[in-house]
Formats: C-alpha cells, structure tokens, sequence
C-alpha cells in the first residue's frame, strides 16, 4: 500500500506512512514512522521478567496501555489530512479476549480520531481452501469487528500463493452456506468409501465407525446454521487482495478510503486550488 499510493494519479497520490504497535515485530518491509519497540519490545520483556512469547505481548501491549501518552505524541505529529496505517499484533485474543486494543481505539477516540479510523481484518487465503476453516475466519473476523466497533473491512491475502482459477471459482459461490455444503458432498464420498471398506472388515469396527459418523453429523448441523446465519444477514465478507495486480491493490485501497470517505475533502481542496492557480486575482 505504501508503494502503490505514490503511483496513484491526481489528487488519489498520497504518502501513507505506516506505525508498527507490535512489539514482537522483527522485520519490516515498509518505512516505519515510528516504532512500539521503542517504547517497549518482547523480546526485552521475555529477558527481564522471563515471560514466555505470548506472555510478553500482552505485558508489552498492557504496558503500552499505561503509558498511551507515547501513543498520543507520536499521532500528533502527523497533520489531519495525512494516512497512517497503524501495523498491529496479530495474536486475535487481543482484540476478542483481552480489551486492551478496545481500549487503545477508546482513547484514539477521545483524542477526536473516531470519524477517520478504519479496521482491516486480514484472513489468509489457504482459509479458503477448506470450508471449515473459512467459517472460522469469518466468525473471528465478525468477533473483532464487534469488539472493535469500527467501520470494517475484511481482506483475504495471499491470494499471489494460491492457484488463481481455485480463488474465484470459491470466491464465486459467495455462500458460507454453499461453501459448507460443497466440502459436505466430498465428505460423503469419503463416507461411502469407507462404509464399503468397513463392510468388508469386523463387526466392531464397523459399529466405531457408525458412531464417528453419528457425530459428525451432529456437528455439522450447527456449523449449518452457523453458515446460514453468517448468509441470512451478510455481515461478512472479503475482498481478495494479490499483490502482483495492481488493479487487485488499488481495489482494497478504495474500499477502506469507502469505509472512512478519504479524500472527499481533498478532492474540494485540490478544485479550489486549481481555480486559484488559474486567476492570479483569486484569495
């Protein structure tokens, strides 16, 4: 995103600088204006008070919510107009067991940044290659988004490492429900194959297997419903993003921008200017 915004044409082209708030970072691939670690790291953490790795964030991240003063400072060095992505942890209890990055959004509110904060959830594309684990990631995707209560965005990446042809024919059906159902008829074919294997083996075997089957079944009439819930009231979906199409970035990018209504104002701004340029008497 950083590169793909100084690419961009008339008034879209902007610097978007990028924040790092996970103190487990290690290696970056953008340009950072400013950096969590520099307040407090895991790794100093998991040294002095002999924590383990998930223990050390959520001192790193409680300590931070203790001094947000820092935060403050650093968001005050930027002008109103200008696009920060702020790099967060991705450990998810953060954000669904744990108040603490509620807690952080509460205050950035106060602070008068609620009409321009967005949230982008991101879901690793191999999510959708079984229908189980994607409706996973969309109930924990829905979790963050109660929790967060900001506008949303969901972005299925990775998509440059799966087969193109298997991200849309997924994507196509647009169901949680028909994703379900579609993994369900493989699973019976599997079933039937060995049903006809058991036949040919003992009785107890055959009654194990039954009662596996059984159970099954019972499970997945709630993952059913839970697929009908999340298609009845469309309250989750994604947007898939590869990082070798442009068209694929500059996708995502309008959508966030969407959510919040960036550069409606600059847009205004960038008129007015043009009109000045164009009559030296203007004020």
């Amino acid at each position: 995103m950083q590169e793909h915004a100084t690419t961009l044409a008339g008034t879209r082209r902007r610097r978007i600088h990028v924040a790092n708030l996970d103190p487990a970072a290690e290696i970056f691939q953008y340009d950072t204006a400013f950096d969590v670690r520099d307040l407090i790291s895991v790794e100093e953490v998991m040294e002095e008070l002999g924590l383990g790795p998930n223990g050390g964030l959520l001192y790193c991240m409680e300590y931070l919510v203790e001094n947000l003063d820092w935060l403050h400072d650093e968001l005050e060095m930027f002008q109103d107009d200008e696009y920060l992505i702020l790099d967060c942890p991705g450990q998810l209890e953060l954000y669904t067991h744990v108040p603490i990055m509620r807690r952080i959004l509460d205050s950035m509110r106060i602070w008068g940044y609620e009409s321009s904060m967005v949230s982008v959830f991101c879901v690793d594309a191999a999510f959708l290659i079984d229908a189980s684990k994607f409706l996973s990631g969309s109930l924990l995707s829905l979790s963050a988004m109660v929790a967060l209560e900001l506008p949303h965005v969901n972005v299925l990446t990775k998509c440059d490492l799966m087969p193109r042809e298997d991200v849309e024919r997924i994507l196509g059906y647009g169901s949680a429900t028909q994703l379900w159902d579609l993994d369900q008829d493989r699973q019976s074919l599997l079933v039937t194959d060995l049903d006809d294997d058991m036949n040919e083996g003992k009785g107890e075997e055959r009654h194990r297997h039954r009662r596996l089957e059984a159970r099954r079944r019972q499970r997945n009439r709630l993952t059913d419903a839970i697929g009908q819930l999340l298609d009845d009231y469309a309250m989750v979906s994604f947007i898939p993003l590869n990082l070798n199409e442009e068209d694929s970035i500059e996708h995502v990018l309008a959508t966030v921008d969407h959510a919040i209504q960036y550069g409606e104002d600059l847009e205004i701004r960038g008129a007015e200017e043009d009109d000045n340029n164009g009559n030296p008497d203007a004020h």
